[in-house]
């Protein structure tokens, strides 16, 4: 199901896959600020399959032998936060946008009714960071976003970005007006769950076959071919 010319649509991206590669700086920034709470390094791998940061710090610290609560939690999440920031030149230096990544997102804002924004497992200081060091952050309202602090499973996100989208737009979006890129399994499943059209991106560790399964809409092999990425995410042609 497509959407008519000029109606009203929230586009929401994921971050890390999506529309950005961070190289490996993030396990780095990870590693550091597990140590400062645990005293030792991780020993077992961080997971990034689309997890929101709450849910993978919270496993990370109890697959550790670590009780999250009292404290703990917030204080790792704070010093991941600093942790990554301190490595913002790194990150600039090691990770990209990923092709086409910018020039579909100004593709999109031209459109009218087009909003676009983040649906992310990323805490939203780290989104922020992270959209802002590879020039992406002026097509994307983050004030209407959905972050990795706001809730534990993913599949509750957007309805922190339908609620933030009234607030700030004074409109209330749902599903049904809404779209969800992302390169993870975990990405179509939110769509799913939110009724929302599910444009899966084939740039992430996830194979083409493996988010068709997973319930996607469309799948596109990367942001490369910006008409295209229009179609499936609209899912109606572009005026020439």
């Amino acid at each position: 199901m497509g959407t008519a010319a000029g109606a009203p649509l929230l586009v929401l991206w994921d971050i890390d896959g999506t529309l950005v590669n961070g190289g490996t700086v993030a396990r780095r920034a990870y590693d550091a600020a597990f140590r400062q709470v645990a005293g030792r390094g991780l020993e077992h791998p961080w997971r990034f399959d689309g997890r929101t940061e709450l849910a993978a710090a919270t496993e990370v610290l109890r697959i550790h032998g670590l009780d999250p609560e009292g404290g703990l939690l917030e204080r790792f999440l704070d010093l991941i936060v600093t942790e990554l920031q301190l490595r913002s030149e790194e990150l600039a230096d090691e990770g990209h946008a990923l092709p086409g990544a910018a020039r579909a997102l100004d593709a999109l804002a031209t459109l009218p009714g087009v909003h676009q924004t983040v649906l992310t497992g990323n805490l939203l200081p780290l989104a922020e960071l992270k959209v802002t060091v590879f020039g992406l952050d002026p097509r994307l309202d983050l004030r209407i976003g959905a972050f990795g602090g706001d809730a534990y499973e993913r599949t509750d996100l957007p309805a922190h970005a339908f609620r933030r989208s009234e607030q700030h737009l004074g409109r209330a979006f749902d599903g049904s007006h809404a779209v969800i890129v992302g390169d993870t399994p975990r990405d179509m499943a939110t769509a799913r769950a939110a009724g929302a059209r599910a444009v899966a991106v084939a740039t992430g560790v996830n194979s083409a076959e493996e988010l068709a399964a997973a319930g996607a809409d469309v799948v596109l092999p990367d942001l490369a071919d910006t008409a295209r990425v229009l179609r499936a995410i609209t899912g109606r042609e572009q005026a020439a």
